[in-house]
């Protein structure tokens, strides 16, 4: 690209900007020029994949492969995020808990350097130098820095870096045959207890050809918000599961093994929710989403910074985990948080509504360092961009800082690209 040749003859910092939908800072520029990439968008379906340019916004992604018959597996609450985000953060959703996030699905990249050299690489290409090796913690979902291993590939080294290595420009990524039928369900929970035995009993279905593709969790003061929007909600309801299982037909006996396993869970089954169609999916969709809105609705009525974790732990530890976010907020922000999310993958996030933002963040930074200290993540799947650069001291030595540093600054020597992100006191 011209505008990265002339920045970087000029030592002039450039930080990418995409959809703007980001919640870590990363487009927010710490000097120099943003890049705008919201024009780039070519969009091409083809039968196993799509090629996707970085503006592209991944709903128009999802509809395009819906049209034809396939679908995109990683599901990002926020579907007017553009590609290029999703890839710079290595981005999830509800359905990692079956599929995993961004980075397995990509098949290519196109992407320009900061010098203005272009690159196209493909999935199994070695990056041509030793990166160093950077153990992972023990959870299934980790945005925390870049991801160093012997052997890599580059494409696995691109993504989830946050536009700190490279402008990526284009993707080719894979897709898969829509399910012919698929159950949603919304359970729901007289206590928090039941809840949290049940995502422990159904979480094992994961590696099974029958696994649920979503395990999602609200919680009590979460309900309470979405009954402004939704007051069918069961009054008894003090927690509730979101579920999404594919299926071989509307008349698959997985519908009969499904309500079996609610009944045993001792859920309000009678009054949960159940779909097969597109019309109450939907639905579904709308509720689990609603939450989210509501949340980003209360802190600007507020006039609050958001105050949110993004913390995963081990799936053995998530009850332990749970436990402790609970105590601490009921000791620091009685009846002014809530907890909901990806508890299949022991990743949920604690949102404040602080009437003291100094004690909130020092209680999030708590929080980043009991999961640490468990096995965890401190950003599991945004990034950490600027507002939270600073917690990846606490998740890695500073060898294992500086070898991401050095990785940074054999491909931007200059360090001009998305300065601040990742490395707050830049990569030297």
């Amino acid at each position: 690209m011209a505008a990265l040749r002339e920045a970087s003859a000029a030592g002039v910092p450039v930080t990418l900007a995409g959809a703007g939908t980001g919640v870590t800072g990363a487009r927010v520029p710490f000097g120099g020029w943003v890049l705008s990439l919201e024009k780039l968008t070519r969009l091409e379906i083809h039968p196993g994949y799509a090629i996707a340019a970085a503006g592209v916004l991944l709903r128009d992604l999802h509809a395009a492969a819906q049209a034809s018959g396939q679908f995109y597996p990683p599901d990002p609450t926020e579907t007017s995020a553009s590609i290029g985000g999703t890839l710079a953060t290595n981005a999830s959703g509800s359905r990692s808990f079956r599929y995993g996030a961004t980075r397995r699905w990509v098949e290519s990249l196109r992407v320009v350097l900061a010098d203005g050299r272009r690159m196209e690489v493909s999935r199994g290409q070695p990056i041509d130098f030793t990166p160093g090796a950077i153990p992972l913690p023990q959870v299934t979902k980790n945005t925390a820095g870049y991801l160093l291993r012997p052997g890599m590939d580059w494409v696995d080294l691109f993504v989830g870096s946050e536009g700190t290595l490279g402008v990526v420009t284009e993707a080719r990524l894979r897709l898969l045959p829509q399910p012919k039928a698929i159950l949603a369900g919304v359970v729901f929970f007289r206590d928090d207890a039941s809840a949290i035995d049940a995502v422990e009993r159904w979480r094992s279905l994961r590696d099974t050809a029958k696994g649920p593709r979503m395990l999602e969790y609200i919680d009590a003061a979460s309900l309470g918000l979405l009954r402004t929007r939704f007051p069918e909600i069961p009054g008894e309801a003090r927690a509730a599961l979101l579920v999404e299982q594919e299926l071989a037909s509307e008349d698959d006996p997985e519908v009969d093994r499904w309500l079996e396993r609610i009944e045993a869970s001792g859920a309000l089954a009678e009054d949960s929710w159940f779909a097969t169609s597109a019309t109450d999916r939907e639905r579904f969709r709308r509720f689990r989403h609603g939450l989210p809105e509501l949340v980003n609705d209360t802190v600007r009525r507020i006039g609050s910074l958001k105050m949110h974790s993004d913390y995963a732990v081990p799936l053995e530890r998530n009850r332990e985990m749970l436990a402790y976010y609970r105590g601490r907020l009921e000791a620091e922000f009685p009846g002014r948080y809530v907890i909901f999310g990806h508890i299949g993958d022991a990743h949920v996030h604690v949102n404040i509504f602080p009437d003291d933002q100094a004690k909130a963040s020092a209680l999030l930074v708590e929080f980043a360092r009991h999961a640490v200290a468990l096995g965890g993540t401190v950003s599991a799947e945004h990034g950490v961009g600027k507002r939270k650069a600073h917690l990846l001291e606490l998740q890695y030595t500073p060898d294992q800082l500086r070898a991401m540093q050095a990785v940074k600054r054999r491909l931007d020597p200059q360090g001009l690209l998305g300065r601040g992100t990742v490395f707050p006191n830049g990569a030297e």
